[in-house]
């Protein structure tokens, strides 16, 4: 393409300049030349020609100009010198210079590197062809919005929708395999056949799963992670083909994943199965253990959609009323349900980025503000002297850029390192369920967002020095400087901005305060058990050697046996199902006998435990009695239920005795032998539900785990626990280890309130300092253009306490006024961000007046030393400096 004459003319002159002005020379001399020639042909002498010649161009030098003007050669040279001139202003003000860039480098790095996470979180599009299109597919009940499926449902919903391109489903796991150093615990997920097909994405290397590798009779077949096939098999390309043993089932490799793919729901598995209905809970439509997503067909919508799984819901719950009763359905953009969880600590964390970066802008711009009066004699000299209007905004624009540019490069090189520094905060359990921050940095949308950054602060920071051009006392600048207007210019002005970065700086020390105080509150929930000197491990047997229950159930108790001989161990349980704050587990159906039933079923979370399981964790016996040894799947069923459950089914009632019917799989009378204090199973910042805790010995599972009460170090036990383990069979894997106390501080809920308490936590440091900093340039300031009257005022007799007063009371009205002004924006903005308290109320009395009290403070004592200053002013020196 062919771009315009202007443009390459001016690009020209830029890059070719001194061929261009031996051009305008050789063109000008031309036609003064033909004009010569022209007036000595009418009669003219040589010498009355030339000069004739030269009135006729209006001068020689003055055509010259406009040429330029025309070719913008002198738009260039303006630049040129501006950006020189501005070198030499900023060197020759290096306090101010070095200021200023470092505050807009704080600004600039906090919300570059916030909006990293936003943009790889929220922007980013998700790595799979047209995303918008995709869907996660739930079943709905009315304790829970978003639920997994069982497979006979999905395998309904899969046939009898009208509204998805294709439909998959998905299921997390653990397996065991099988290497030369023995078995290693892997992370695995169980997909149906058209899993990556639904996503858009094919293999890096191999094949995708086909119709019939999901059939119970088909060989077992698997892909690899590229991260696997890196890790484990060192990308060669032959592993195609090759078997591998998970759980003792053999496995054909038959492709691998590509490097970009993860898939948030499920982590980071190393190997993806082919789902092959075959076990027990895939047989029953009251056993939910999976999750859908759906490509929703082009032009059709979410609600179009729900309509549908719901219309088939509604017939399954009519078909199956046994299973289906009370079940819905449910979808969401897959998108939402990936992020959904940290959408709203984000948007807290970017606000407070955006907050900072307004105190770091507001700031500055009043640095400016003040060097501005100072520079008020020479925009009145330069104005003198004919600069137009424009020539001095543009020399003003020209080093607001200057000072935006090397405060956004230094913040963009601290936000790399802060991406870094963040990133590596991350524990690697959390990363695994958020994927998509891992390759988070400086890309195109991030340094886009930094260059409107840059030039918005370019912006502001040339509306100080310009708003001097059209003030009326520009021409008293020349004989006065800028003493006339200085105090009043920033009393009206400096002052509001300082006001507004007080306020600022309490929203976000409130923000701060109340998520710190949630934080914890959190920490400090009471758990329902003795979480000191408590070690855990989780235990998987597998299920090749221990097929039968009472195999099961005999190694679990060699394991609690061998544990239990340890020095320093005092206890040992276990649960099949999870420990305490983990999650509320899987769910069994019951009804509560004595009451009218029409088939419909109850559904609580259930907890299968060892007999010494609430011993060994501490908790609190209300009622009735523990479970013994003897109860096993020979006895009648027996439970043990929480507070939550008596206070819901038995209200001002004795729940002890035959009073629930187990309906899994078969209605079975079930008696309640005991209630125990309520443990908090679920995220600690959830409501305790009604909990039913099954004997391990009447539930098996190859699956648990232990946990073990000690007298000592619980870090030092974990080898031996590990050996004791391997000891009875070199085929169990012990998988992990981690103190309760371990489990609490490193749980979903704490680390979200205690990221967002030590983010903003830190904003609020920083904005304080600003704020602070602020106020003090704003009275330092005053003090110095008042000092004539101080001295005058002192040479009457005034003391040095009135001068005291006088000070700080007009730093004491701004820090008010600031204060007021940020109070209720932090009420506001708390109540914003009222989903992410716990245990605190948006307007917390003690919080806010703390912040606020902290902010005065150290607004006052920040203006205690321009108050000092003006107190030991000299009277006789500062009249004699008039």
């Amino acid at each position: 393409m062919r771009l315009p004459r202007i443009v390459r003319l001016r690009l020209r002159s830029l890059f070719s300049r001194p061929e261009v002005e031996q051009e305008l020379d050789e063109e000008l001399q031309y036609h003064l030349e033909r004009q010569i020639e022209e007036y000595v042909a009418a009669g003219m002498s040589r010498n009355r020609a030339r000069s004739a010649a030269l009135r006729e161009i209006a001068g020689f030098t003055q055509r010259k100009e406009e040429c330029r003007d025309m070719r913008g050669f002198n738009l260039i040279d303006s630049l040129q010198r501006d950006f020189r001139y501005s070198l030499r202003q900023l060197r020759k003000n290096g306090g101010f210079t070095f200021t200023a860039i470092f505050v807009l480098a704080l600004g600039m790095c906090a919300s570059v590197s916030i909006f990293a996470f936003v943009d790889a979180a929220l922007i980013k599009p998700l790595p799979y062809r047209e995303p918008a299109r995709l869907l996660g597919v739930f079943e709905k009940l009315p304790f829970c919005t978003y639920c997994n499926l069982s497979y006979p449902d999905y395998v309904d919903w899969e046939k009898r929708n009208v509204v998805f391109t294709s439909f998959a489903a998905y299921q997390g796991n653990g397996r065991a395999l099988s290497t030369p150093a023995g078995p290693q615990p892997v992370h695995i997920a169980r997909v149906t056949e058209k899993f990556l097909a639904t996503l858009g994405v094919a293999p890096a290397i191999g094949r995708d799963f086909v119709a019939g590798d999901n059939l119970p009779s088909a060989p077992h077949t698997a892909m690899l992670s590229y991260a696997a096939w890196q890790h484990r098999y060192g990308g060669r390309r032959d592993v195609i083909g090759l078997r591998v043993t998970l759980d003792g089932d053999p496995f054909t490799i038959i492709g691998v994943t590509p490097r970009e793919f993860h898939f948030a729901p499920v982590g980071q598995p190393e190997f993806w199965l082919a789902y092959q209905p075959t076990g027990e809970c895939d047989k029953r439509r009251s056993c939910h253990g999976m999750y859908g997503v759906a490509r929703l067909k082009d032009g059709l919508s979410l609600q179009a959609a729900l309509a549908n799984v719901t219309a088939i819901a509604a017939q399954l719950e009519k078909e199956y009323p046994d299973s289906n009763r009370g079940q819905g359905a449910n979808v969401a953009p897959l998108a939402e349900e990936i992020v959904g969880n940290i959408r709203p600590m984000l948007f807290v964390l970017l606000g407070g980025a955006a907050l900072l970066l307004l105190i770091a802008s507001v700031n500055v711009a009043g640095l400016q503000l003040v060097r501005s009066e100072s520079r008020a004699r020479e925009i009145a000299v330069r104005t003198a002297l004919g600069a137009s209007s424009g020539r001095l905004i543009g020399q003003f624009l020209t080093e607001a850029f200057v000072l935006a540019a090397a405060g956004a490069a230094l913040g963009l090189a601290s936000a790399h390192w802060a991406i870094m520094l963040l990133k590596n905060l991350i524990s690697e359990n959390m990363m695994k369920g958020l994927p998509f921050l891992s390759d988070m940095g400086l890309n195109g949308h991030v340094l886009a967002v930094a260059a409107v950054i840059a030039l918005a602060s370019a912006a502001l920071l040339s509306v100080p020095p310009s708003g001097r051009i059209w003030s009326s006392q520009v021409r008293g600048g020349l004989a006065e400087g800028s003493r006339g207007s200085a105090g009043t210019t920033w009393r009206r002005l400096g002052s509001k901005m300082v006001v507004l970065e007080l306020a600022t700086a309490l929203v976000l020390l409130a923000g701060a305060g109340l998520l710190s105080k949630s934080l914890y509150l959190l920490l400090h929930v009471s758990i329902g058990v003795n979480a000191e000197h408590l070690l855990t491990m989780d235990v998987a047997t597998p299920d090749q050697t221990y097929k039968t229950d009472a195999q099961t159930i005999a190694v679990s108790r060699e394991i609690v046996r061998a544990i239990g001989t340890l020095p320093g161990v005092q206890s040992v349980g276990f649960a099949g199902l999870g420990l305490p704050v983990s999650g509320n587990g899987n769910t069994t159906w019951f009804r509560v006998m004595g009451r009218p039933w029409h088939g419909e079923h109850e559904e609580a979370p259930e907890r299968d435990v060892s007999t010494t399981y609430f011993q060994t964790l501490g908790a609190k016996l209300i009622a009735g009695r523990y479970f013994n040894d003897s109860e096993d799947g020979s006895k009648p069923r027996v439970a043990i239920v929480n507070q939550s459950f008596v206070r819901h089914y038995f209200p001002n009632e004795n729940p002890l005795g035959p009073r629930l019917a187990d309906l899994h799989p078969k209605p079975t009378l079930m008696e309640i032998v005991g209630v125990v204090e309520d443990i908090r199973e679920g995220p600690l910042d959830a409501p305790i539900p009604p909990v039913l805790y099954i004997p391990y010995t009447q539930s098996p599972d190859d699956y648990f785990s232990l946990v073990v009460r000690t007298s000592r170090d619980e870090h030092s036990l974990l080898p031996a626990l590990r050996a004791a383990i391997r000891q009875i069979d070199p085929d169990i894997v012990p998988i992990g280890g981690a103190t309760m106390i371990d489990l609490i501080n490193d749980s979903q809920s704490a680390y979200m309130h205690r990221s967002l308490a030590w983010l903003v936590g830190g904003f609020a440091g920083l904005a304080l300092l600003l704020g602070v900093v602020g106020l003090y340039g704003v009275i330092a300031y005053s003090v110095s253009q008042r000092s004539r009257e101080i001295g005058i005022r002192m040479a009457l007799g005034a003391q040095t306490g009135s001068v005291y007063r006088l000070i700080l009371k007009e730093a004491g009205w701004l820090v008010i006024v600031g204060i007021a002004m940020g109070l209720g924006a932090s009420i506001g903005a708390a109540t914003l961000m009222r989903g992410l308290l716990f245990g605190v109320r948006s307007w917390d009395p003690a919080t806010l007046a703390s912040v606020a009290a902290i902010l005065g403070v150290a607004a006052l004592l920040a203006s205690f030393i321009p108050a000092r200053r003006a107190a030991s002013v000299n009277p006789v020196d500062a009249l004699r400096a008039e």
